[in-house]
């Protein structure tokens, strides 16, 4: 209308779609908190973490593809913010967590602490079973609390603008493919400031090379 051109919002409605216009907004909600489940305290404050594996934290996020999500689980390591486990799924649930965590634990043993949200992937009897029968402490992070799980959210945010979005992902295939391609680079190849321009894969390693020394 400021433009000369009087129209109604269902025509703007069908050009948009046409064109394959929409507007920015957020994604699906990924944490669906259960209000009956038990929700754990969260373990993380003032905790000194000084070395691998002491503290995991998992997350999900989604993808956009033409014919809808797909849900990303991954988990990492905080001391060095390595990629231990993740994995792909259409649809969220427990097992593609669990899926995750089974392959970080084949590759790196079994951490400390897993930390997550309280969504209903993390409060389930399945997930909580899992930790418990090997011996991982439980951490949540508390509603509207994201900061709890900012290095996870990191990643997300690195994944999405400096890996998917400038290399077009949008097809299922696609995304496996520069999913593993992402992993290596993130893991092996992207310095990190909170690491003093250390990779992941640099700070496991000054780790070990010290405890070689020590012993």
């Amino acid at each position: 209308m400021q433009q000369g051109f009087w129209i109604n919002k269902k025509k703007v409605l069908r050009i948009m779609r046409s064109q394959k216009i929409c507007a920015i907004f957020p994604g699906p909600k990924t944490t669906i908190v259960d209000p009956k489940a038990y929700k754990y305290l969260y373990l993380l404050k003032n905790l000194l973490i000084v070395k691998p594996h002491a503290v995991w934290q998992v997350d999900i996020t989604y993808l956009r593809t033409p014919c809808g999500f797909i849900y990303l689980t991954a988990i990492i390591d905080v001391y060095s913010r390595y990629v231990v486990g993740y994995s792909l799924n259409n649809t969220l649930n427990t097992e593609s967590c669990l899926l995750a965590l089974e392959r970080g634990i084949l590759s790196h043993g079994i951490p400390g602490i897993v930390n997550s949200d309280q969504g209903t992937q993390f409060t389930s009897n399945l997930w909580i079973s899992f930790l418990q029968e090997h011996s991982i402490k439980i951490s949540m992070t508390g509603r509207g609390r994201s900061n709890d799980n900012a290095f996870i959210e990191r990643l997300w945010r690195t994944l999405k603008y400096e890996w998917f979005y400038i290399h077009g992902a949008r097809e299922v295939a696609t995304y496996k493919i520069l999913l593993v391609e992402f992993i290596q680079w993130y893991n092996n190849e992207r310095p990190h400031q909170a690491l003093k321009y250390r990779t992941p894969a640099k700070m496991l390693a000054s780790y070990s090379a010290l405890k070689s020394v020590e012993a």
